[in-house]
């Protein structure tokens, strides 16, 4: 395995020949499979859970470019994934498919660009668009938990659990205001449907990315059951908004992570992982040996 530094400067110099990564670029995002969690372990020996993010021949479908009413231009990158049966697709899309080029597939979303982000239809996108040492967003269906009280939809602390409550230990309590207003408030936090949403989780590291089976390891976990597909994106308060700061303080050496010089830009494409290594992992975020003792 190789460190970061080594592929990223590969990567750089494969990139340049097209376009550069700045920080006020919007990259495309990923449409991927949540494999499911494991372990890993740092250089230190530190054991901590990462979960797997497998791509299933993700290829871009159609380049968006829209004019708003206030005349300014919205700019998207339309992306599939997970090949599926033509005759369980619908004519319309077998169309659309057939005009971008691509086999049929189970899954189609845009992810707003920047106008230099724009990726030619029809390229397969793999892993080595994110490179480890750098933070995504995961965004995907959270698992539906169903029917549930308010101490674990809201974490509501419940009422007392010895003297002077009868089988009510769980309930909300008060929900109303007396006479006045005499109704109960819209959006009053009670019991309901839990999970099921689209849910974010932001800032995630990544820790490995392996370009032969397609796999994305993220260090923490990501909402949604096994198998299920997600979106993964540049994060997009430290790899967007924090850069941009950085960048007009003059902050140049904090624009992007400790070890990072760029981005595969305008996407990490299978002809740029073709001359990389096929396994690259990022190194520890730790400074110093946590089961050295502290002088």
């Amino acid at each position: 395995m190789l460190r970061l530094c080594n592929a990223t400067a590969e990567a750089e110099s494969s990139a340049a020949s097209t376009s550069q990564w700045t920080p006020n670029s919007v990259r495309t995002g990923l449409i991927a499979r949540k494999r499911g969690m494991m372990v890993m372990w740092d250089n230190f020996g530190v054991r901590f859970p990462v979960t797997v993010l497998q791509l299933e021949n993700c290829q871009v479908t159609a380049n968006i470019k829209t004019v708003r009413a206030d005349q300014s231009e919205y700019h998207a990158v339309q992306v599939a994934a997970s090949d599926r049966s033509p005759k369980n697709t619908t004519k319309q899309m077998l169309g659309h498919f057939a005009k971008a080029g691509v086999p049929p597939k189970r899954i189609v979303k845009e992810f707003p660009v920047t106008p230099d982000a724009h990726v030619p239809v029809g390229t397969t996108l793999s892993a080595i668009h994110f490179v480890p040492g750098q933070y995504v967003d995961v965004i995907a269906k959270s698992i539906g938990k169903g029917f549930q009280g308010t101490m674990k939809r809201w974490n509501f602390k419940g009422l007392r659990a010895s003297h002077g409550v009868s089988i009510s230990h769980r309930s909300a309590g008060a929900i109303g205001a007396h006479q006045d207003p005499g109704r109960v408030w819209p959006g009053k936090k009670m019991a309901g449907r839990m999970g099921g949403e689209r849910i974010t989780t932001q800032n995630l590291y990544v820790v490995r990315v392996d370009s032969d089976l397609d796999l994305i390891y993220v260090r923490g976990c990501v909402p949604g059951v096994d198998d299920a597909h997600v979106m993964i994106r540049d994060a997009k308060k430290k790899m967007s908004q924090l850069a941009q700061h950085n960048s007009a303080k003059g902050l140049f050496e904090k624009i992007l992570p400790k070890g990072l010089t760029g981005l595969p830009f305008p996407a990490g494409t299978k002809e740029l992982a073709k001359a990389l290594p096929p396994m690259i992992v990022a190194p520890s975020t730790r400074v110093t040996d946590p089961f050295v003792p502290r002088e």
